[in-house]
């Protein structure tokens, strides 16, 4: 009977010595978990400790939040990772989502949480300094990107002056992008004011004129200054060839869609045939801000590579027997007629695509300045100091809007894929059509189908490619002024093409 008596008793006393020890385990569990959810351990030099002011962000140190859902965010400034954290007695496991990063242990000690050995080391003011220094430099912060870039960077410069590859646009834009890709410190809300795409930054309000598509217009206002319509009022029929070579625009939106690019991305992508880097910056800008650095560097290349692209096709489309055509001479042009193209091509052009306005009313303004003859001082401007003022803060700009995280992308390629096609297409579509234009024009009337090629916006590079590769054939043959007509009617045809889309898309 005392045997049972003792038995029961000592069961009593053990069930209440559980029972005490896991209450006791689970209030200091609770304890523990509630430490942790109280605020924002941040780490300084001597471990982690609590900062109830949880919405701010110390500079430069690790933080931890834990949640009561058992969920955690270390915010290291550079990096963010999550995970979720469990307790299993005093020690606290933290598992990161990231597969690279092993599980860390963690415990609180006096107020302070203790992860693994994750703690800043007491170092002098002066150590700690250079220590400062040496992460705001290039070298902790450089990637192969950036590296990349530089060199793409200094090739452009190379064919620009080694080549004399549009040196007024490869170069500011080639060193443009050397400055973007200039490595420095970059954090999520961590703003040095350095790089084009930091708010506040200089190079931010620069990059302001190409995200609003201010600079193109002021280029077009230039090129209207300098270029003179003669040609193609004297021949108005070759105007069509300017529309024609613009075909390259709309096969390139059909393709980019066929690759997955959206409908306004297809339509900044297909303006690249054009071979109007004013007008692709002025679209892309509208359809598609964030593709304006691979969209603009791929067409201002393949303008600079006019001389190199568009011969092979001109030789492989027409015959020796079509290069030797001799067109007759265009006819004088009154002064009348050369002041009221401005005006018609204006209202013209206009009704059939106003959403190209700001483009073709600067071309055509520029274009009144010139001929007018009484506003010289203002011709002069537009063709020289302006002209030349917006093109290198578009080049610089444009340049350093490539930087490397954002512009080392599989779109970025499929887009210079796509703008090498879809210049072919207009230099074909050019050429197949002065053929098409030559079945039904007779005796001298007939044109010589190389100028069909000039049928791309690229003035005056593409009309000079047609003069040197007319000149191979026939040394006797000069091309150039027959050839500037579908010329300077391709620039027209491109800022057409652009509103159509643009009014299609928006």
């Amino acid at each position: 009977m005392k045997f049972r008596t003792m038995k029961k008793l000592l069961s009593l006393v053990l069930f209440l010595s559980v029972l005490f020890l896991g209450n006791s385990a689970l209030a200091n569990t609770e304890d523990i978990a509630s430490k942790l959810t109280k605020g924002k351990w941040v780490n300084k030099s001597e471990g982690y400790r609590v900062s109830y002011d949880s919405d701010r962000t110390v500079a430069r140190y690790k933080a931890i939040n834990f949640y009561v859902d058992r969920t955690f965010v270390l915010d290291s400034i550079k990096s963010k990772y999550e995970g979720e954290w469990r307790l299993i007695g005093n020690s606290i496991y933290l598992e990161f989502n990231s597969s690279d990063i092993a599980t860390k242990t963690a415990r609180i000690d006096n107020d302070k949480l203790i992860v693994g050995d994750d703690t800043y080391k007491p170092y002098s003011g002066a150590f700690a300094g250079l220590i400062n220094f040496y992460e705001f430099t290039g070298v902790p912060n450089a990637t192969l990107g950036h590296i990349i870039m530089v060199l793409v960077g200094i090739f452009f410069i190379f064919l620009a002056i080694r080549y004399n590859y549009e040196p007024l646009l490869l170069i500011p834009i080639g060193f443009g992008i050397i400055i973007g890709n200039i490595p420095f410190f970059q954090a999520a809300g961590f703003n040095l004011k350095l790089g084009i795409y930091e708010e506040g930054s200089v190079m931010n309000y620069l990059y302001f004129g190409v995200r609003q598509g201010i600079y193109p217009p002021l280029i077009f206002l230039g090129i209207g200054a300098m270029t003179d319509f003669s040609s193609l009022i004297s021949n108005p029929k070759l105007m069509i060839l300017g529309a024609a070579a613009q075909i390259g625009i709309f096969l390139t939106f059909l393709g980019a869609l066929v690759l997955g690019f959206t409908p306004a991305e297809a339509g900044a992508i297909g303006i690249i045939g054009g071979a109007d880097g004013p007008t692709a910056i002025f679209l892309s800008s509208k359809l598609s801000p964030h593709l304006i650095g691979p969209i603009a560097i791929a067409a201002y290349s393949y303008m600079a590579l006019v001389p190199i692209i568009q011969p092979p096709f001109m030789r492989l489309i027409t015959s020796k027997k079509e290069r030797l055509i001799r067109m007759k001479p265009p006819r004088s042009v009154s002064k009348l007629e050369k002041i009221m193209f401005p005006i018609v091509g204006l209202l013209l052009t206009a009704y059939i695509s106003p959403s190209a306005l700001p483009l073709l009313g600067m071309l055509f303004f520029g274009n009144l300045l010139k001929e007018s003859t009484v506003t010289k001082r203002l011709a002069d401007t537009a063709r020289t100091a302006l002209i030349d003022i917006v093109t290198i803060l578009l080049g610089i700009t444009v340049g350093a809007s490539t930087q490397a995280d954002v512009f080392l992308t599989p779109q970025s390629l499929m887009i210079f894929g796509l703008g090498a096609l879809s210049f072919i297409i207009a230099t074909c579509g050019g050429l197949f059509f002065a053929k098409l234009m030559n079945v039904f024009l007779k005796g001298d009337n007939k044109i010589n189908p190389l100028i069909g090629a000039a049928g791309v916006s690229a003035v005056p590079d593409s009309a000079r490619v047609v003069q040197h590769e007319g000149l191979k054939a026939d040394p006797t043959n000069h091309l150039l002024m027959h050839a500037m007509a579908p010329n300077v009617s391709g620039v027209i045809g491109s800022a057409v093409g652009a509103g159509i889309l643009l009014s299609f898309l928006m």
